[in-house]
């Protein structure tokens, strides 16, 4: 039972965090089925399983809220599903001991790449408006759904910052696109991962547990998004990733550090540089806001008299 009211509060904070940055709720779920020893293809099943749910639910509440643009959705979607039941059925046919050092370290990279970003560059709003090319949906919600199914996690943490990096859609927009567009993704990875696999590895109440936390923070999230500050919450949660996934690689056989003062040392490193990330984010969107306020009370210039 305790394990099962863990499940439950990660899978409402992950919801909280997926709905309101637009990735990291596959990635979180799956770091912690694999710290508690799931094998990584049961691992990205259950969670996937658990999206089903947790993602039409995110859908129909930022679609309520006018976040969502469903030609993106249509455009990047469907490749996103085709590519995802592809990274199902590799994952299920390569074995456990090799695939959870695999799995950690696609996850590790996705975590960095979120911290990184989220800390250093905020989100880009200069080119807001302009549509997005088709040729650049297709081959990203392909490659975004391959990762995904593979990594148990990645269908946000790819497709979010390549729609924020270009500039053309509000980050609101990019945000309720891609969670309501991954409702196809988890259900093409489900279906993959059942026709391999079946239903060995997977704990239905582990599913259900999952399930019920998104479904509670759902609406919440799709609310959250107007209002929370989303370099804060990806600096968070990055460091949260990079440091769970460096604690499996290292404990791993390929590896094999675990329990020695080498892990200690890294691990302690790495805290002080999400603490450092943390605190920088913090010290970034002070000085965004304050620059903000500046210029909305910055008189308007009166203008220039001309002379009759």
């Amino acid at each position: 039972m305790p394990q099962l009211l863990l499940l439950a509060v990660v899978g409402l904070a992950a919801q909280l965090v997926d709905g309101s940055l637009g990735m990291a709720y596959g990635v979180t779920s799956s770091t912690l089925l694999l710290a508690i020893g799931t094998n990584p293809a049961a691992a990205s099943a259950t969670v996937h399983l658990a999206e089903i749910g947790t993602t039409l639910a995110s859908g129909v509440s930022h679609w309520k809220f006018g976040n969502v643009d469903w030609k993106v959705v249509r455009r990047v979607g469907i490749p996103g599903a085709i590519g995802a039941f592809l990274g199902a059925t590799v994952l299920s046919r390569v074995a456990t001991d090799q695939a959870a050092p695999v799995m950690s370290g696609i996850l590790l990279a996705l975590g960095t790449y979120i911290l990184v970003r989220f800390t250093f560059k905020g989100l880009r709003k200069d080119r807001l408006g302009q549509p997005v090319r088709k040729r650049f949906l297709a081959p990203l919600g392909l490659f975004a759904g391959f990762v995904d199914a593979t990594g148990g996690g990645g269908w946000g943490p790819v497709g979010t910052p390549a729609l924020l990096a270009s500039g053309r859609m509000e980050p609101r927009k990019v945000i309720g696109s891609i969670d309501t567009s991954e409702f196809l993704v988890a259900l093409a990875a489900s279906l993959g991962f059942l026709f391999s696999l079946g239903s060995q590895g997977i704990d239905v109440r582990w599913v259900l547990a999952l399930l019920v936390g998104g479904l509670i923070a759902a609406p919440i999230a799709a609310w959250l998004v107007r209002i929370i500050p989303p370099r804060l919450l990806g600096s968070a949660v990055g460091g949260m990733i990079v440091l769970t996934n460096t604690r499996t690689i290292l404990r791993s056989d390929l590896v094999g550090l675990g329990g020695t003062p080498a892990q200690a040392w890294v691990l302690g490193a790495i805290g002080v540089v999400w603490a450092a990330a943390v605190a920088w984010s913090v010290r970034a969107y002070r000085a965004e806001r304050a620059a903000e306020r500046a210029a909305a009370t910055e008189p308007t210039p009166a203008p220039e008299l001309v002379e009759a």
